[in-house]
């Protein structure tokens, strides 16, 4: 039995408890019956709080209707007991056969246990979108980890979920790039405030190789403006191209990959402004043009076109977030770093100058991420080889492996500054928590293997055998795998996912050390070692279903 059917069948007991005039209320005004597992297992499998939530509509107390609950519900198959207990929660334990029903569940759903239709809807993601003048940094890792899970949550809640990545080709970064390529290609330092690193010589000596390849000038032989073009567009598609790679080989790949540029050669910018306009909130003073962003709570109103005539980096924001609702997108969710956090109150403003929701998981919502810092052996890293000053996803996952990285990124909500231990992560030990989680998963398969080997198969399931109280703790977990999904995706929180995988890996090694798939040399196989079999490759499909929701391989051996 679910936790989804435990509901069902309470609500049918208070819907005819209503009937019979047992329970004094009218049939609409029962509340959603919600189901939990109690902290104390001495307490049942689950509990629910249902008789407080309706007590006082139906002029009693929550124990006397808490206990009508239970009575009723004690009468009902696959129910072993139903108890009040405190103020008036009913404590529920589940026959032994009701509750293993829950291995054949999930086994019949494989990979669809646990998805839900609890979050519909088109969901625009935009996240890391770093700038390509330079590899993806630390924090951008981070993001890069969170919103990938976050975007197969998403899904797994029915959402449908278009990852977009935000291409800054414009402005002044821009020109700091290509300067800081031409002055390397010269053999020059840098321009100030431009960037350093191993890297842009790299693509520096590349954009040279490349015009002759093609055919074309030795840019170093041209006009300094003309050199400058050739190295700001050579530079930044080579730029972005290895930016797309490591992010394929870290497992994420994005929809839509837009292009700044295109809003203001495309006329977007203005158009977007027009239609504010329209609406009331642009005004011009002082040669420039303003939206009256305070007129939503930002604390300023924000210039969008400047005296000089020039769009400022906010005109770009506005034009950006009405092309994503005009792509059918009903809710934009954008990644940010923690120093974009001055940007949320402006971007909330403009969406809801344009009549939009924002801030409450409408319309427009913007997550804040902390940073992430790097210790091996007790010291902070602080450097790397190729970017020079900066941290790189390259840099982790050489150091820690892909899966490693992705799940120790994604394993702590993102509102936390995170400080990642570079020799646990790549340690082989239950201490690291991917290896604990995988290592529980290629355990279930070489258990399903063993059992092969001694005559053990799932063919005759009798759930009433599952009958230890490991058993019954292993089924529990399994059964709040969809809630945790549904919750995830909900609160925009994909750590949920790998917590919950550390307590199903915990509650199998427990099970896997208290109760027997493969009979002992003086045995027979029976009905006990069959269904065990289910319920440990049970375990194999949750296990794998939330790995591939963190975007971390499920091992069949380790």
């Amino acid at each position: 039995m679910t936790p989804e059917e435990l509901s069902a069948l309470i609500d049918s007991v208070l819907a005819e408890a209503v009937a019979d005039g047992a329970v004094n209320v009218s049939a609409d005004e029962l509340p959603a019956v919600k189901v939990e597992r109690p902290r104390n297992r001495d307490h049942g499998d689950w509990a629910t709080n249902v008789a407080m939530q309706l007590a006082k509509k139906a002029g009693t107390n929550p124990r006397d209707l808490g206990t009508i609950v239970a009575e009723r519900l004690a009468t009902r198959d696959g129910i072993d007991e139903a108890t009040v207990a405190g103020p008036g929660f009913v404590n529920i334990r589940l026959a032994a056969g009701a509750a293993g029903e829950l291995a054949r569940t999930i086994l019949n759903a494989g990979r669809e246990y646990g998805r839900s239709n609890s979050t519909p809807g088109s969901v625009n993601l935009e996240f890391v979108s770093a700038n390509p003048t330079g590899p993806i940094h630390l924090g951008g890792v981070r993001w890069a980890a969170v919103g990938d899970s976050l975007a197969r949550l998403l899904e797994a809640a029915g959402s449908t979920v278009t990852r977009e990545y935000y291409f800054n080709d414009h402005g002044s970064q821009i020109d700091r790039f290509s300067e800081s390529l031409l002055a390397r290609a010269r053999g020059e330092e840098a321009p100030e405030n431009g960037y350093g690193g191993a890297y842009i010589t790299d693509i520096a000596e590349r954009v040279i190789a490349g015009c002759a390849q093609a055919g074309e000038p030795d840019p170093l032989t041209l006009p300094d403006d003309e050199a400058q073009e050739v190295f700001r567009s050579r530079g930044v598609d080579l730029m972005f191209g290895e930016i797309k790679e490591a992010l394929g080989d870290f497992g994420v790949e994005f929809d839509v990959y837009f292009h700044e540029d295109a809003l203001h050669e495309s006329g977007a910018v203005n158009r977007s402004i027009e239609v504010l306009r329209e609406r009331g909130h642009v005004y011009d003073k002082d040669g420039a043009t303003w939206i009256e962003t305070t007129k939503f709570g930002d604390d300023k109103d924000r210039v969008v076109i400047k005296s000089d005539g020039g769009a400022a980096y906010f005109a770009g924001d506005v034009a950006y977030y009405l092309d994503k609702r005009e792509r059918g997108a009903d809710h934009v969710i954008i990644m940010l770093g923690a120093d974009h956090h001055g940007y949320v109150g402006r971007m909330y403003a403009m969406a809801q100058a344009f009549g939009d929701t924002a801030g409450e998981r409408q319309n427009m919502e913007i997550l804040i991420g902390q940073m992430v810092n790097l210790v091996k052996d007790g010291e902070p890293v602080r450097m790397s080889k190729r970017a020079g000053t900066i941290i790189t996803l390259e840099d982790l996952v050489d150091a820690v492996g892909v899966d490693a990285a992705r799940y120790s990124l994604v394993r702590s909500s993102v509102d936390t500054t995170l400080e990642l231990d570079l020799d646990l992560l790549a340690s082989r030990t239950n201490e690291n928590p991917v290896y604990y989680v995988q290592y529980a998963h290629a355990r279930t398969r070489s258990v399903a293997k063993n059992a092969a080997e001694h005559g053990v198969a799932r063919d005759e399931f009798n759930p009433a055998a599952l009958d230890h109280p490991a058993d019954s703790s292993l089924l529990g977990v399994l059964a709040q795998f969809p809630e945790v999904v549904a919750q995830g995706a909900a609160l925009r929180e994909p750590h949920r996912i790998a917590r919950y995988l550390e307590e199903l890996a915990a509650a199998y090694h427990t099970w896997y050390g208290q109760t027997r798939v493969t009979p002992r040399a003086d045995e027979e196989v029976n009905e006990g070692h069959s269904a065990r079999l289910w319920l440990n490759d049970a375990t194999t499909q949750v296990l794998a279903n939330g790995l591939d929701l963190v975007g971390v391989s499920a091992p069949e051996q380790m």
